[in-house]
Order: C-alpha cells, then sequence, then structure tokens
C-alpha cells in the first residue's frame, strides 16, 4: 500500500514534467494566424520522409504519368508562379530551402492534389473540372503548397505521439488506482474517443483552415483571382454525396468553408489588385470513366484535395 502511495505521489509528477517538456519544448507559431504549433520531428526530417514518398510514388507501377502537354503546361505554369509567391511569402525560407518537382497523375477518376514536405507537388487530372480554369487550379495549389510550408504534417505526427504518450500515462494511472482491468479498458476507449473528437480532429479542421486562408492569400499574390476559390468549394458542395458531422471530420463543412472564405476574401482581393495578373486559360476537359456495371464491384472513390 506504501508503495501504490509513493508511486502516486512520484510517477504523476516526473510523467507531468515529461509531457510539459515534450510540449513546450516542440513549439512554434503559425506566421500567418499566430497559432502555437507543436513540432517535435524537424523540418529536415519531414522534407526527407517528404521525398521519400513521392519517389515510391513515382515508382509504383499503378500509377501513370501524364505524357500530354494540353494537362501538364498548365499545372506546371501555375506551379511556377506559385512557388514564387512562396518564396516573398512568410514561408520565404523554407520555400527556398525546399527542392520543388511538379508531377501530373493521368487518373481522371481521382479529385485530388497534394504536396509532400520539401515540395513534392502532385495533381490528379481528375481535379480538373472542379478547378475548371487556372485560377480555380492555383487555389487548389496553393491550399495544398500550404499544408507542406506549415509543417501541418509534422504538426499532426507530433499531436498523434502526445495523444499516444497521454492515453499511455492514463492507462497506467487507472493501473496503479487498481481499477479493474475491464474497466480500465472501457474507460481508456472512452478515452481515446475524446482525444480522437477533441483534439485530433478539430486540429485537422484548423490545419485545413489554415491553408484555405493562407492558400488564397499565395494564390492572390501569384497574380490568380482569389475568387475562384469560393467557386471550387461551391462545386465541392455541390458534387458532395453528403459528408460526416463536422465534428467528426478531419475537414471543415462545404459551408463552413465557403463562409470562412468569404470573411478573408477582402484581404486577399486587396493583395491582389497589388500584383501583376496571370494569364488564366481554360483547363482541359477532363471526363471521368463511367462506374462499372452493377455485377462489378464498386470503384474506389479518390480522395479530394486536403
Amino acid at each position: 500500500m506504501e508503495y501504490l502511495v509513493l508511486m502516486r505521489r512520484v510517477q504523476w509528477p516526473l510523467l507531468g514534467v515529461l509531457l510539459g517538456s515534450l510540449i513546450w519544448g516542440g513549439c512554434e507559431t503559425n506566421p500567418y494566424t499566430g497559432r502555437s504549433q507543436l513540432l517535435m520531428v524537424s523540418a529536415d526530417e519531414m522534407n526527407q520522409m517528404g521525398a521519400s514518398q513521392y519517389n515510391q510514388m513515382l515508382s509504383d507501377p499503378k500509377v501513370v504519368l501524364s505524357k500530354d502537354a494540353r494537362e501538364i503546361d498548365p499545372v506546371k505554369r501555375v506551379a511556377a508562379r506559385i512557388i514564387e509567391a512562396a518564396k516573398r511569402s512568410k514561408y520565404s525560407q523554407a520555400a527556398k530551402s525546399f527542392d520543388w518537382e511538379v508531377t501530373v497523375i493521368k487518373d481522371d477518376n481521382t479529385q485530388n492534389a497534394w504536396a509532400l514536405p520539401g515540395g513534392k507537388i502532385a495533381v490528379y487530372t481528375g481535379i480538373f473540372p472542379m478547378a475548371k480554369d487556372e485560377a480555380g487550379l492555383a487555389a487548389i495549389m496553393g491550399h495544398e503548397v500550404i499544408h507542406a510550408l506549415a509543417q501541418h504534417g509534422g504538426e499532426r505526427m507530433s499531436q498523434n505521439v502526445i495523444a499516444q504518450a497521454g492515453l499511455t500515462v492514463s492507462n497506467i494511472g487507472l493501473a496503479i488506482l487498481g481499477v479493474d482491468p475491464t474497466l480500465n479498458q472501457a474507460a481508456m476507449q472512452v478515452m481515446g474517443v475524446g482525444v480522437q473528437t477533441g483534439i485530433l480532429l478539430p486540429f485537422s479542421r484548423k490545419h485545413e483552415s489554415e491553408a484555405d486562408y493562407v492558400g488564397i492569400l499565395l494564390a492572390a499574390d501569384a497574380g490568380y483571382d482569389p475568387r475562384e476559390a469560393v467557386h471550387i468549394w461551391e462545386r465541392m458542395a455541390a458534387a458532395s454525396g453528403g459528408a460526416p458531422p463536422e465534428f467528426l471530420s478531419t475537414h471543415p463543412a462545404h459551408e463552413t468553408r465557403i463562409t470562412d472564405l468569404k470573411g478573408w476574401m477582402p484581404e486577399a482581393l486587396a493583395l491582389y489588385e497589388r500584383v501583376s495578373k496571370a494569364s488564366v486559360k481554360m483547363l482541359p476537359l477532363i471526363t471521368a470513366s463511367p462506374p462499372p456495371s452493377s455485377s462489378s464491384s464498386p470503384p474506389k472513390k479518390g480522395a479530394r484535395f486536403r
């Protein structure tokens, strides 16, 4: 009994100091929003992981790279202007250190685009109908590039480490207190759901909102009309087949994003008015393949850009 009392007095403060040092030792501040960011993984490590994932993607025999100049050229043009704007942004140091690469993936059924740490960008041809033109594509690429520049991937990794450590500490504490193992397991499941819906998902939604906000500033500074971002999400909402409640999603609801983008628009338009405008062309017409017959297995749904 005396041993348990001693453990309660010593272990919790030590664990608290450990978790506190992990959290506060890795905090940085987002230069646009002022939000404190927990970053326990270095930018260099994230860039190396990004390059590794990108190379794995390129070597995947299932991935088909576009060889059509009508698809490649607009992506390259928009990417070049977005990258130059990033090098003028508050993320200029990171943007100048990235080894930028841009790839167009020939997949008309996948509405997706992404940017990995280190500046590895991929655009699927299936996103073209949502983007419509190069200004829409700039809004999408600006969003994705900000995810990489703002180290959102590293932040999510750090949050998962801390969340797992917190659950482990709670599990140890309940065991020390002599809680029945069955009740302990049930309590851990409840806490796990609480961590997911109360901590990790809201942080993911903050990352998306942050990328939406700074992304339209980046697109505007690159010379593209930021109002196209609103039109994209209006098209996304119209095409959506239903989404989970916002509090159970990693992404804000379409309506939330549209409202937020409209609120940020005066700042983005003021920036857009001060820069030289990009020449905007329509993207090539893309028609997704028809779904297989009912006797076939359903197609995999492509993940939309995030």
